[in-house]
């Protein structure tokens, strides 16, 4: 891997390391965030070790800060090199903690944001390997973050294929510009109902699969949504799936779909298809047991609303399947196949525009449905207490 250039890489700003325990101390384990300003953003890999329990930091095309920024015990971070170049921090934990957010934003202020939380020993869930920087993980998109007005939900919505890859073909019907105009129509309705939407592509262009849901991670998206309609040999599909991540799906149709969807890449000469040999593969099954109810949920929230829409649904309607879209562990994230554009009956669906004005009505009353299950935090007696007093230390590091 070539070394970048010093005026190339990015720097830490030790005026925006922020690091401190949330909410008041009674005597009892309290979360801990932390923030690391940067220069940019840059790819990063995080993981929980233990004996003792330490919090591991790697960030790519990093310069390592040349003094410790001045800190406190018993929290401080420690710098050096990461084992591939950029930078490692360290921290110390105060007990056994599990990692339940990370996000690196971009924009204006690049950051990386961490929040960590208490648990009993039974649950703790440290690396047991040792950790390696994410090699083909996505820059992260350059687009700045959104503001959110009142906390209202933020989609990302991802119209599939585009450019070099037009998708599915049917005469002169492309996958990729029905899908483009659905999106489109989908975000009007979505906004009308005060849901703040992204695009990952506004016109027919290549985004390469995995910035697809790089830009959804900068953007602090709460729900991605990828559209397609696809093309499978006559009889073997018909009617709207969804579809949520599953690595061991064995069903012969999903597989062919993910031919199709992961293929766009290849033909950019971007082969993804090892890239989570590189992956930390227990980091991310943590982060999911979060994600992926809340995937399923959003599916079953859009399944309802598309059947309540008297719309025509596979007779499998909720499927699982590997596509490189859904494999974000942080964001909750479904694929849409509206139909096939093999079917003839799909077909003059996806052309009918009162049709489309149906579903796009239901997927967004489905999205509003799921919001609440999705947002709210569950309330517990045995929470930590995160309400933020004059007691709570945020260290400056």
């Amino acid at each position: 891997m070539a070394v970048p250039a010093l005026a190339d890489m990015a720097q830490v700003d030790p005026g925006r390391v922020m690091l401190g325990f949330e909410g008041r101390d009674r005597g009892r384990p309290r979360p801990i965030a932390l923030a690391i300003g940067l220069s940019q953003a840059v790819p990063y890999a995080v993981a929980v070790i233990d004996a003792p329990p330490r919090l591991v930091v790697d960030l790519r095309d990093t310069g390592i800060p040349s003094a410790r920024p001045p800190g406190a015990e018993p929290l401080a971070l420690r710098w050096g090199p990461g084992p591939q170049g950029g930078a490692r921090a360290v921290l110390t934990l105060p007990g056994p903690m599990n990692l339940e957010t990370a996000q690196m934003t971009a924009g204006a202020s690049p950051a990386l944001s961490l929040r960590l939380v208490p648990v009993k020993p039974a649950d703790f869930r440290p690396r047991r390997d040792s950790l390696t920087v994410l090699r083909g993980l996505p820059e992260p998109s350059a687009t700045a973050p959104a503001v959110v007005a009142g906390k209202r939900l933020l989609v990302v919505l991802d119209p599939g294929h585009g450019g070099i890859d037009p998708g599915a073909q049917v005469g002169e019907l492309s996958e990729a510009r029905l899908m483009l105009d659905f999106a489109r129509e989908l975000a009007a309705v979505l906004r009308e109902r005060g849901i703040e939407v992204v695009l990952t592509r506004e016109d027919d262009s290549f985004v390469p699969l995995e910035a697809r849901t790089s830009v959804a991670r900068a953007r602090g998206a709460d729900l991605f949504i990828s559209l397609h309609a696809d093309a499978l040999p006559a009889g073997q599909a018909a009617g709207a799936a969804i579809y949520t991540w599953d690595a061991r799906s064995n069903d012969r149709a999903a597989r062919q779909l993910v031919l199709l969807h992961d293929r766009s890449d290849m033909l950019a000469g971007l082969d993804l298809s090892g890239t989570d040999e590189d992956v930390s593969r227990a980091l991310f099954d943590l982060a999911r047991l979060d994600t992926q109810p809340r995937s399923a949920d959003a599916a079953r929230q859009l399944v309802a609303r598309l059947d309540a829409a008297g719309v025509d649904m596979h007779r499998v309607p909720i499927r699982g399947a590997a596509f490189s879209v859904l494999k974000s562990p942080d964001i909750p994230s479904v694929l849409i196949e509206l139909g096939f554009l093999t079917d003839p009956d799909d077909r003059a669906n996806l052309l009918d525009p009162g049709w489309r004005s149906r579903v796009a009505g239901a997927l967004a009353d489905g999205v509003v449905d799921w919001t609440p299950k999705g947002m709210a935090p569950k309330a517990s007696d045995d929470a930590p207490d995160n309400t933020p007093d004059s007691d709570a230390r945020f260290l400056p590091q």
